[in-house]
């Protein structure tokens, strides 16, 4: 095997033996994004990566020893281009780097130099609707990666990546790791800073790991999660070490399965892939029983009204006079509406204006005061669920990648492909996607595994216990 195919765990057994070196490792990446990246696109600006000098000697003393870590382009990076794959931020490079990159410096680090492509402003569900073009499922070339962390998902299935950090609003770090086949963590919220994440719906945004395996995931998240005071939302709560919770036990465990995500809208394929990774986990020794979460009908409405009403207030700042592209006018209000007009794309545009009229004046207590109603409805269905049961199982998404093009003129159909994600943002509870099989296409097929708020542990416990019994996470698509 080449470096790159190993986990992050197994590398760092490799350093520390010296069988391997942080700049070895680095080599084999670029050596495979090379040979795949013109197919699988899931990095952008490739044309201008710098293998960049660095102490190795100082970084072998810390925990990561040098390993490569890759971002997706809204988190920030000091010195190297953030520009959340969008016209309107070309070549912004941020002064600082957000609180997640300086943990994982901290921890001895490299941060790879090239960004992870994604959903201008994680605006999708399938990075699709990237300023740089479309990143490319690596199990299958003309199906989408998922969104909008799909350059992430992307990178990590097809070994351009040892690991990576995504960012999930509404299932953008689970959706994208079910469709390509690797373990996507959302953390809950407030566990991780969002201090340099750039911004599309405040109360929602979460960055989190995307990896190879559950034990990479336990490792990254350790390591970003953590109170900051620069983050007015985040908790000032210990964080433990996760991987003491992959025990490979779960006997005993409750597991609630949710009769609302089983329905018409669940492709019949991943119904029964889903059913038998609940029968596996039953096999465990786990208890499972069928659980109601009333109002998740209700969940796509409630979350396009409460993101895009803050995506509206966030996108505001973009206007050309700060930073990022700037329109030619000799009028300031002309070259503000020139600016915005051309440098954002048809989704950003769409939820901008869908965003501002929920919020506007005779609108706001119709649409924005009473979604955030039924969000803590939604809220309070997990909570009395999680009296009585450790977790909840479901599917991620209900189906596995559709074809570039199938829905991208249809923003009803491709909002759809969040339904069973959305809920956990709204609710603030954490989750995880683990695979758990492939359709007959070879399409990868998601586990999703929620818990309780701050209980990430009980999720790294039932995924590990369920990855070690599988051999899902070892298939590797062939590129």
């Amino acid at each position: 095997m080449e470096l790159n195919q190993f986990t992050a765990h197994e590398l760092l057994e490799k350093l520390k033996t010296q069988e391997a070196s942080p700049k070895a490792i680095l080599d084999s990446l670029y050596a495979r994004i090379q040979k795949v990246e013109p197919e699988v696109k899931a990095y952008v600006r490739v044309q201008e990566a710098e293998n960049s000098a660095l102490n190795y000697s100082s970084l072998s003393l810390l925990k990561l020893k040098g390993l490569p870590v890759t971002i997706k382009d809204n988190i920030c990076t000091e010195g190297l281009p953030t520009e959340c794959c969008s016209k309107i931020l070309q070549g912004f490079r941020p002064p600082y780097d957000a609180t997640v990159i300086n943990k994982l410096k901290e921890s001895g680090a490299v941060i790879f130099p090239l960004k992870a492509n994604m959903d201008e402003f994680a605006f999708g569900s399938s990075t699709e609707n990237s300023y740089f073009g479309p990143t490319r499922n690596p199990w299958n070339l003309d199906c989408v990666p998922g969104g909008s962390s799909g350059g992430s998902a992307a990178a990590v299935a097809s070994d351009e990546a040892i690991w990576a950090l995504g960012s999930d609003t509404g299932g953008s770090i689970r959706q994208p790791a079910s469709f390509c086949g690797v373990v996507g963590l959302k953390p809950t919220y407030g566990r991780v800073s969002r201090l340099g994440l750039i911004a599309f719906a405040s109360s929602l945004d979460q960055i989190g790991p995307i990896t190879k395996d559950v034990q990479d995931a336990a490792i990254l998240t350790g390591l970003i999660c953590g109170y900051d005071p620069g983050d007015s939302t985040s908790v000032n709560q210990g964080v433990p070490d996760y991987t003491k919770s992959l025990t490979g036990d779960i006997k005993g465990l409750k597991i609630g399965i949710p009769k609302e995500y089983f329905v018409a809208g669940l492709d019949a394929e991943v119904k029964t892939i889903i059913e038998e990774a609940v029968n596996k986990l039953k096999n465990l020794g786990a208890l499972t029983n069928p659980v109601s979460l009333p109002h998740t009908e209700y969940a796509v409405p409630v979350y396009y009204i409460i993101a895009t009403a803050e995506a509206s207030s966030n996108l505001a700042r973009f206007d050309g006079v700060q930073y990022g592209y700037r329109a030619q006018s000799n009028n300031l209000i002309q070259m503000y509406k020139l600016t915005r007009a051309q440098g954002f794309g048809q989704e950003a545009k769409r939820r901008i204006i869908l965003g501002t009229f929920v919020l506007s004046h005779g609108y706001y207590d119709a649409y924005y005061l009473r979604a955030l109603k039924v969000r803590a409805l939604i809220k309070q269905d997990f909570d009395k669920v999680f009296q009585d049961f450790d977790c909840i199982v479901a599917p991620t998404s209900p189906t596995s990648a559709f074809k570039i093009g199938e829905r991208a003129q249809d923003p009803l159909k491709m909002y759809l492909s969040d339904i069973y994600t959305i809920s956990v943002n709204l609710a603030g509870i954490p989750a995880i996607s683990v695979p758990c099989g492939f359709t007959k296409k070879g399409l990868p097929v998601g586990l999703q595994i929620m818990a309780r708020p701050f209980n990430e542990e009980m999720l790294f416990r039932v995924a590990h216990t369920f990855e070690q019994n599988t051999d899902w996470h070892k298939l590797k698509p062939r590129l």
